[in-house]
């Protein structure tokens, strides 16, 4: 929680307490359903919780934003940024059901009401959002085909609607036909040496009607 509080120093007693509460609910629930890895657990601010709102060092939400997490797994971006942003909505997919057994019920115990569920593929989902976020699910390139035509053509946000991605790594090649795209280091956001090599890549992507 140190680490939380030392990067994002105006939360709320809510938003801490809420933070405060993850880490032993997320144990708890790890030892009946296997949604972190052993090792992780151990450091879930670090590599779950704060590298999921290295997001919000790239972007301050406005009110009102629509957010689709595609492949949450136990809840990560979506889950830590819902906290952070009690007044976006957040919708979190994954084809694997437990999992999201896992996030609703973290949610409830938080109250967190800015989030909800769907286990389905991201490609049958029908509707529009201002972001997509995602951990490094696929490659861009095929992660860019599952989401198209699923953003706003309404701008709200300092940056353009699109993805906003969590990845490391060498990216060259995996964006060098993306000529919009932006990567932000997380190293000049966060001291710790998890983050030298990640990276929030932005790519905006045209409203499809």
């Amino acid at each position: 929680m140190d680490l939380i509080q030392k990067y994002f120093p105006e939360l709320s007693e809510k938003q801490l307490r809420q933070f405060e509460a993850l880490g032993p609910l997320y144990q708890e629930w790890n030892a009946k359903i296997n949604v972190i890895s052993r090792k992780d657990i151990e450091e879930l601010y670090l590599r779950h919780v704060l590298h999921s709102l290295g997001i919000a060092k790239v972007i301050n939400f406005a009110d009102d934003t629509s957010i689709l997490d595609v492949g949450t797994g136990g809840g990560f971006p979506g889950v830590p940024l819902a906290i952070l942003f009690p007044n976006c909505q957040f919708h979190l997919v994954d084809s694997i059901n437990k999992k999201l057994k896992v996030i609703n019920a973290v949610s409830e115990e938080i109250g967190l009401n800015n989030v909800r569920t769907t286990h389905t593929r991201v490609e049958v989902i029908d509707e529009k959002y201002d972001f997509i976020v995602s951990r490094a699910v696929t490659a861009m390139p095929q992660f860019k085909k599952w989401v198209n035509g699923k953003t706003k053509k309404k701008q709200s946000n300092t940056l353009k609607n699109g993805i906003l991605y969590l990845k490391g790594g060498n990216l060259t090649d995996e964006l060098k036909d993306f000529k919009s795209v932006k990567a932000y280091l997380l190293s000049d956001y966060f001291d710790e040496p998890f983050f030298q090599t990640k990276k929030v890549i932005h790519l905006p992507l045209k409203y499809n009607p």
